[in-house]
């Protein structure tokens, strides 16, 4: 039988290995971030999204994920999609048309919480921020005080233009205390800092894979408090999501029946990443980002460039740098890539670039390179810089941070918790 055709073969196809770098990128940018050989190997695995073995590693999943958000108590779900997805499951649940909504603003991810909010048909008030600044608490309260609403929406750090939230724990109680649901943007933050998802009253904290975990993209997490799960169940509206529908999502991750086939392979991967930072303990990892970060950051300062937040409102996590006057960041970026391939973010709209520092970026290697790979192709640009003092500062920095560790002089968090260690969650 002759079949018939009327859309011919493409005849402009390039095979993959053509298209791909010979020498993979570092990718030392927003995310996605490099993946340890053990989640990359786990992603290359398929097996039957339902049964005895998916179940096993479901359960561990959340067991794991427990720690890493800090909750006894919350239902964590997995989503097949980016971190905004899992956000839009938060918010899509949460929100009924008509709520209330005060949305706290300070870039482009908290942005996109209040899009989301207000798509859902929620009454949103915006709150914005002072360029450059953490969120306020007074601010917050008053806001609060005068709008009374069902949800807060925020972020913990500003993917966008690297502001850090500083005060969310104190955020946190003052909507807590006005029976308002708090939900949380820790995409870029999660496992890099501290986040007491019980500690601080959190109702729903979302993340992705691709950053601070050290995972692939496309699976992300979200976790519900036990007041929110309440309230989603208590809807009146119906969800018009079908796939991050929670209570659907519900039959799969805790009543092992179908939803829809989940991305076996990326859950597989999140479990191993999970796995990794459970093995290193979040204390140590804390403790290891804020090194690194600030080592970083105190190379790119003594090599001549300027960082583009305050300290005192500074995201360690993704760190932003000014790009000096006559040099073109695209340019720039192109240029690390080409000659010494280390990839770096560009912005959303400020001249700066930005260098991430989550997961396996927070390694020494990697940063000596990014900082030399910086340093050189802004010279090489015509930019001034003095790359051996930048390098230098970075090893005395690194040095400096381990001498004090060594003696206790320096503390693995910068955020007042109420205990020294984080509480490890029962399985």
């Amino acid at each position: 039988m002759d079949f018939f055709l009327p859309v011919s073969t493409p005849d402009n196809i390039v095979p993959l290995d053509a298209i791909l770098p010979e020498e993979p990128l570092l990718m030392m940018g927003a995310g996605p971030v490099p993946v340890p050989a053990r989640v990359a190997a786990a992603n290359s695995i398929v097996i039957n999204h339902l049964g005895d073995t998916m179940a096993q590693i479901i359960e561990q999943v959340k067991s794991m994920s427990s720690y890493v958000f800090q909750t006894e108590t919350a239902r964590i779900l997995g989503v097949a999609g980016p971190g905004s997805a899992a956000m839009e499951m938060a918010v899509a649940n949460l929100v009924e048309p008509g709520d209330k909504v005060v949305c706290v603003t300070n870039g482009f991810f908290s942005s996109r919480l209040a899009e989301m909010a207000t798509r859902c048909g929620g009454d949103v008030t915006l709150l914005p921020v002072a360029e450059g600044c953490s969120a306020d608490v007074a601010a917050v309260e008053r806001c609060l005080d005068q709008t009374r609403p069902k949800v807060l929406t925020i972020v913990q750090g500003e993917t966008s233009n690297t502001v850090c939230n500083r005060n969310l724990q104190q955020i946190c109680a003052a909507a807590r205390a006005r029976d308002c649901l708090i939900i949380v943007d820790a995409v870029c933050t999660l496992s890099t800092m501290p986040l007491y998802m019980d500690d601080w009253g959190i109702d729903a904290v979302i993340t992705g894979g691709q950053k601070g975990l050290s995972s692939i993209p496309g699976v992300s997490l979200v976790a519900f408090s036990t007041r929110a799960w309440q309230t989603l169940e208590a809807r009146k509206s119906p969800m018009h999501h079908w796939c991050l529908d929670a209570q659907l999502a519900n039959k799969f991750w805790y009543q092992q029946s179908y939803h829809y086939t989940a991305p076996v392979s990326g859950v597989l991967a999140i479990h191993e990443a999970l796995k990794l930072i459970c093995s290193e303990t979040l204390p140590v990892r804390f403790r290891r980002h804020l090194r690194s970060s600030m080592a970083l950051q105190a190379g790119i300062e003594a090599m001549g460039l300027t960082l583009f937040i305050e300290s005192s409102h500074r995201l360690n996590s993704v760190v932003g740098v000014n790009v000096p006057s006559g040099i073109d960041s695209r340019t720039l970026l192109s240029a690390m890539s080409a000659r010494y391939r280390v990839e770096i973010s560009g912005s959303f709209g400020a001249d700066i670039v930005r260098i991430g520092q989550m997961g396996e970026q927070s390694r020494a290697h990697n940063i000596f390179r990014t900082l030399h790979a910086l340093g050189a192709s802004l010279a090489t640009l015509g930019a001034s810089v003095d790359v051996p003092a930048g390098v230098s500062a970075l090893e005395k920095k690194l040095e400096k941070f381990d001498q004090q560790h060594a003696t206790g002089s320096i503390a693995c968090t910068t955020t007042h918790t109420a205990s020294d260690e984080p509480i490890i969650a029962s399985a």
